[in-house]
């Protein structure tokens, strides 16, 4: 499989998230989920269908060099979404909001208003590190699942 289809892969996967991510996660709040736990479970289902859809798209490259195709496929899809969960803390307002009550949990009696803006700057950063790394590895999980079992829907033809 030749990088170009990688990439073209990837990018389908990024595509076919985007479209069925929304509805999901609208469907899984509305289904009475609530929001945080709804948009987690549409994300992740979302996630893994459109990784499954991208491998049985491209399954007749994929079947090419599988493991090495799928290794190689999962780790940029994985990248990809390293780098989107990285840029999302700056578009939302509430970020800051949320890190603050991670701390408030995770250091019970210590008041957030006393830390010095380093020490929130550093905790934030290791709150958004910590959702960086819970999501990625389960990205890897799931798309690699998803790329196999998609492939394996279409297998090609013996000749």
């Amino acid at each position: 499989m030749k990088f170009g289809d990688i990439v073209m892969c990837v990018a389908s996967i990024a595509v076919i998230n985007v479209l069925i991510g929304f509805p999901l996660e609208l469907m899984f709040v509305l289904a009475g989920l609530g929001f945080e736990k709804g948009v987690d479970i549409g994300v992740f289902v979302a996630m893994f269908l459109s990784t499954l859809i991208g491998g049985y798209i491209f399954s007749g490259k994929i079947w090419e060099a599988r493991r090495e195709a799928i290794t190689k496929i999962t780790v940029l899809w994985a990248a990809l979404v390293s780098l989107i969960l990285t840029i999302i803390p700056a578009g939302l307002a509430h970020w800051g909001l949320v890190s603050e009550e991670s701390f408030r949990e995770i250091f019970p009696g210590t008041s957030w208003t006393t830390l010095s803006n380093a020490e929130r700057m550093s905790f934030e950063m290791m709150d958004n590190a910590g959702f960086l790394f819970f999501v990625v590895a389960i990205a890897l999980v799931l798309s690699f699942i998803g790329l196999y079992v998609g492939s394996m829907l279409r297998r090609p033809a013996k000749s």
